[in-house]
C-alpha cells in the first residue's frame, strides 16, 4: 500500500471511499464537502492524498489552507478534513499512512500548524493536542463536551507558542454544520 497525491481521475473512487466510510447518513454530505473544497480557491493550497493498494483506492485525506487571525503574525496553516477509509480496510493502518504522508508533505511545504476537528482518541497518536487551551479557536464555537476534538499539531519549532487567535477556513468549510463533532 502506498500513499500518493490524488488526480482528477481518482474523484469517483474518492467519493466511494467517503460514502462507504461515513455511511448513508453522513457520507453524501462528506462527498459534497470534498468536491466543494477541491473546487474552492480559498482552500488552496490544498493537499489531497489517496491510499493505493495495487490500483484499488482504499482511503483519502484532504488538507486545505487555513488562516490564523493572530497577533503573533500569520503562520502557514492547514485543516485536515476529511479522512476516510473504506470500512473493509479500517484498523489496518490506512488512515495512519495517509495522515503521516500528509504531515510529511506539509512540513516540506513549510506549513507551521495543522488543525483537525476529530476523534480525540485517534489524532493524538500523530502529535495532535487540544487547541482551545492553547488559545487557538475554531472557526465556530465547539460544544464544551467536544472541546477535546478541536486539535492542533505544530510542524515547525515553537509554532504553537508564537501564535494564537481564531482559525479561518476555506469558504466551503466555513459553515456551522461542519463544526459539530
Amino acid at each position: 500500500m502506498k500513499a500518493r497525491l490524488s488526480t482528477d481521475s481518482d474523484l469517483r473512487a474518492i467519493s466511494r471511499i467517503h460514502l462507504d466510510a461515513f455511511g448513508p447518513a453522513e457520507g453524501p454530505e462528506i462527498v459534497d464537502l470534498v468536491g466543494d473544497l477541491l473546487r474552492d480557491r480559498t482552500a488552496e493550497p490544498s493537499l489531497s492524498i489517496v491510499a493505493d493498494s495495487g490500483g484499488r483506492l482504499t482511503g483519502h485525506v484532504l488538507f486545505t489552507a487555513a488562516r490564523l487571525d493572530s497577533p503573533g503574525g500569520s503562520p502557514a496553516a492547514s485543516i485536515l478534513a476529511p479522512l476516510g477509509v473504506l470500512q473493509a480496510f479500517q484498523r489496518q493502518g490506512v488512515g495512519g499512512l495517509l495522515v503521516h504522508r500528509g504531515l510529511q508533505l506539509l512540513v516540506e511545504r513549510g506549513v507551521d500548524l495543522v488543525f483537525v476537528l476529530g476523534h480525540p482518541s485517534y489524532y493524538p497518536r500523530f502529535g495532535f493536542q487540544p487547541a482551545g487551551p492553547l488559545g487557538l479557536e475554531a472557526p465556530y464555537p465547539i460544544a464544551e463536551k467536544d472541546a477535546a476534538a478541536w486539535m492542533v499539531k505544530a510542524l515547525g519549532p515553537g509554532a504553537i507558542d508564537r501564535f494564537g487567535g481564531s482559525v479561518r477556513c476555506a469558504a466551503a468549510l466555513d459553515r456551522p454544520e461542519h463544526w459539530i463533532e
